[in-house]
């Protein structure tokens, strides 16, 4: 009778071990703390290093699991064309040309709020497909030591192209899409013989076409070059580290980088809520946290008003070439300007 006892008992204690680690797997699984059962699935063309600092802020805070999914701009249109009838996430955050085509598609839910209202028409979809959240101009980035020895500081892309004895770094055109955006939208607003002329006036001072955008911002800050055309995100963070530069504004206007959210049909109720807080301080403080500065497309915030240059003078006109005209005027470029 004892031994039946033990058995029974020893039983017991299996079965309710095996219950009990089952529960645990299931909990470590679907209940990760910190974490709802409510998550937004979200297609993005953002870094991934960025899209982890919001996610794991807006979690945090929101207890409301982002699921971010990376891929390239024509990665991503292809996939919301794939998708069209049933897509896979709820939101898109990516660059504007994306959403412009998502757009095109009909993919996107028009959505209008007191957030997406303050953003100014140019940085948003005329029927609210898609918002703005933020952007990244591209300024003269300017050596201190160097910029005081300056009689005058240039400050129109003309007065800079025509700036003598003035060491330049750039960022090479086909290396990057912000640099390249630059091109594009110079030729839409100047025309393409302008542009080219203007290059041309600059490229002789170009110490180096590099890869990367950060690259001619660490090049001023070393005195490696006296200036840069530079992304304002890199240059800020360099002079959140302390190098000595400065940010100098085209007056005449810049092209910038426009990223934006739309959200796509059959979304989750809950990605109306991840996209204001995009719209919000809490995800532009995540990212300046980490020396990420942006320009807030919502004038309303305190990250916006805080920022030095919110005021800058953007180009109005949006570069809108096919795939094959912006091939044809980096062509055009490369004959008549770098390689000249």
């Amino acid at each position: 009778m004892r031994r039946y006892t033990s058995l029974l008992f020893l039983a017991f204690i299996l079965v309710l071990g095996t219950v009990i680690g089952a529960t645990l797997l299931s909990g470590y699984a679907d209940h990760t703390p910190g974490r709802s059962d409510r998550t937004v699935t979200v297609y993005t063309t953002i870094p991934a290093e960025q899209a982890g600092l919001l996610a794991a802020e807006y979690e945090k805070t929101a207890k409301v699991g982002v699921r971010f999914v990376p891929m390239a701009q024509d990665e991503l249109t292809e996939r919301l064309q794939k998708e069209k009838d049933k897509p896979g996430a709820d939101l898109v955050l990516a660059d504007s040309s994306v959403l412009r085509q998502a757009a095109a598609m009909g993919a996107f839910v028009p959505y209008l709020s007191e957030g997406t209202d303050s953003v100014q028409d140019a940085l948003k979809d005329d029927n609210g497909a898609w918002t703005g959240v933020w952007y990244d101009p591209v300024v003269f980035c300017v050596n201190s030591d160097y910029l005081r020895t300056m009689p005058r500081i240039p400050e129109t892309w003309a007065e800079f192209a025509a700036y003598p004895d003035m060491r330049v770094g750039m960022t090479d055109f086909l290396a990057a899409d912000a640099a390249s955006n630059l091109y594009f939208t110079m030729v839409s607003v100047y025309g393409e013989q302008e542009t080219l002329r203007q290059l041309s006036a600059i490229h002789p001072k170009v110490v180096q076409y590099v890869k990367f955008l950060s690259t001619p911002v660490r090049m001023a800050g070393m005195g490696e070059v006296d200036a840069a055309v530079a992304v304002q995100s890199e240059t800020l963070r360099y002079l959140a580290d302390g190098y000595p530069i400065r940010v100098v504004y085209p007056m005449d206007g810049t092209a910038y980088m426009l990223t934006g959210a739309g959200i796509l049909r059959g979304g989750q109720p809950q990605a109306q809520e991840f996209f204001e807080w995009l719209l919000s301080d809490g995800a532009q403080m995540t990212l300046q946290r980490e020396n990420v500065f942006f320009v807030p497309a919502n004038p309303g915030t305190l990250a916006y008003k805080q920022l030095a240059g919110k005021n800058l003078a953007l180009f109005d006109a949006v570069p809108n070439f096919t795939a094959e005209e912006r091939s044809k005027l980096l062509d055009h470029w490369l004959q008549n300007v770098r390689f000249k």
